[in-house]
């Protein structure tokens, strides 16, 4: 009878993220994080690549973050759910390495503001017929906190909970954040289809001119 190797053990147990981190830091065996790397390293280079538009880039910031969690799987709660721990990480490694190259930006005032409980802040634009050029221009013109928590809600579809352990804020707090930042970026986005609207008008009125004349 032939003797499975640790590596053909490991592909045919179905294990959950959670328990590969508890293998893992029970047993320092590295064969238990490469399985979670393998699981992971593509979704968060895609969320780096989303914040910094550079491939080179967001290679080093996935890089990074999986050596940041190597000594931070100790600290992980067996209650918690991983891939969302792990995408809080992401995004505040991310969001920290952008402000900290940023000489100038906005910064949040939480000042007052009534939010109604019944208002829907799951769906980004509603109903809109959203084209992505020109929705990753408009995004090109908010902050990184504005950013990172619109990924959060609508790519991720993390709780408002998530969010605001993620931020250290309270729910409230995130609801206020992700109204404005909502409506932002409607602004930036309508702001962005007028724009070219008049361009191509002008465009146009161009072409005509030099066929006519």
């Amino acid at each position: 009878m032939a003797v499975k190797t640790f590596k053909e053990e490991l592909k045919e147990n179905n294990y959950t993220d959670e328990e590969l981190v508890k293998l893992f830091v029970d047993t320092q065996r590295n064969h238990y994080f490469e399985k979670l790397y393998s699981r992971y390293a593509d979704k968060v280079y895609h969320k780096c690549l989303s914040f910094v538009k550079d491939s080179a880039k967001a290679e080093d910031l996935t890089h990074d973050i999986f050596l940041k969690l190597i000594f931070k799987l100790g600290t992980f709660k067996e209650d918690a759910k991983f891939s969302t721990w792990l995408y809080s990480i992401t995004y505040n490694h991310c969001m920290d390495q952008l402000r900290s190259n940023k000489k100038r930006g906005e910064v949040y005032q939480d000042e007052p503001m009534e939010v109604s409980d019944d208002i829907d802040l799951n769906n980004l634009f509603d109903g809109d017929d959203i084209e992505a050029r020109n929705l990753k221009t408009a995004l090109d013109h908010l902050t990184v906190d504005e950013k990172g928590i619109l990924f959060m809600k609508y790519t991720d579809d993390l709780s408002i909970r998530d969010i605001a352990d993620i931020f250290k804020i309270t729910e409230s707090a995130v609801k206020m954040r992700l109204l404005r930042s909502r409506e932002k970026l409607r602004k930036k986005y309508l702001e962005t289809i007028i724009f070219l609207g008049i361009f191509f008008v002008k465009v146009i009125e161009l072409i005509r001119y030099f066929i006519n004349s």
